[in-house]
């Protein structure tokens, strides 16, 4: 030992406790930690981020009301005089483009949501059993879970609101005034998809679908004369969104939907179906109801064009 140290050197009591020492420490460090969690769970409470809800569905749907008589004939004669001569027979008018990677998404994931769009075309507006008052469980099962809700009230009670008709979803007739005379609908349009962010897909379609159509069959008359058919005739132009995660779920969103349709009256109100102009009939001289800007409540949102000579079949000729 040197001369200035110590020969015996005291010891303090913490320093005696040695290892209990730091397990008492160690034990109020966990204390102290688990305090704290509950002090912050309780102020800030953990919530899961919640999913994004889809958007509601907007939708116009305006009648195209005839200048003349609605031409009548065969189905087959009809479409053979019409614009849709050219057009492909249902699932096979929807023909999915050329499609490329986008910066977030593959070939293949661009495919598979133009895919899903697709099917609801079909089970939408081809699907005879949607078109004439069947299921519509088909359509629904395309949806997000977050759209049902708007599309159940739409089909149990339709209005003319821009967000709750429900042929802003699908086109279906009254099947006990309206009957298809060919079940083969034709049916042109165009598809494309843009990418709208990191997780989702944007797609527009663009489709018309000619219906023959005749007047529906009274019961008892299953040997009578078929009725004329006349051809009726709806521009269908829709967006929809599919994120990531619907394409795994086969579902999509449908963000907006502007539907044409005629022959048809202006009157006829097309928010729960279409009620199509049949062989010799005319569109009624009353258009839109009047709107009183003066009167509270609900907006009225009627709209009405008329209809191309152009969209009609054309005079059938003398050999016919």
């Amino acid at each position: 030992m040197g001369d200035h140290a110590r020969a015996v050197r005291t010891r303090h009591a913490w320093a005696r406790l040695g290892g209990a020492r730091q397990a008492v420490i160690l034990a109020l460090l966990i204390v102290l930690a688990f305090g704290t969690a509950i002090y912050m769970g309780i102020r800030h409470p953990y919530r899961p981020p919640e999913p994004l809800a889809a958007e509601p569905l907007r939708s116009t749907v305006v009648p195209l009301a005839p200048a003349g008589a609605v031409p009548g004939g065969t189905a087959a004669d009809l479409f053979a005089r019409s614009p849709a001569a050219q057009y492909r027979v249902g699932a096979a008018g929807v023909n999915l483009p050329a499609v490329g990677r986008t910066e977030h998404f593959s070939d293949g994931q661009v495919v598979s949501a133009l895919s899903i769009v697709k099917d609801y075309l079909v089970r939408s507006s081809i699907d005879p059993a949607t078109l004439t008052g069947g299921s519509v469980r088909p359509v629904g099962l395309l949806l997000k879970p977050s759209q049902l809700d708007q599309f159940d009230r739409s089909l149990a009670h339709p209005a003319d609101d821009g967000r709750h008709a429900a042929t802003g979803w699908l086109t279906r007739f009254d099947p006990g005034r309206v009957e298809l005379a060919d079940p083969n609908v034709r049916v042109s349009g165009t598809l494309s998809a843009t990418e709208v962010g990191a997780d989702a897909l944007e797609v527009s379609a663009d489709f018309t679908f000619a219906y023959a159509v005749r007047p529906a069959t009274a019961k008892g008359a299953a040997g009578q004369r078929s009725p004329a058919a006349s051809l009726f005739t709806v521009r269908r132009d829709l967006r929809f969104r599919i994120g990531r995660d619907d394409l795994n779920d086969h579902r999509l969103e449908v963000l907006q939907s502007n539907l044409q349709a005629g022959p048809m009256s202006c009157s006829a109100g097309a928010a729960s179906e279409l009620r199509p102009l049949l062989a010799g009939q005319r569109a009624a001289d009353t258009g839109p109801e009047g709107t009183d800007p003066y009167a509270r409540g609900r907006t009225n949102t009627g709209l009405c064009g008329k209809l191309a000579a152009g969209a009609q079949p054309g005079p059938a000729s003398a050999d016919r």
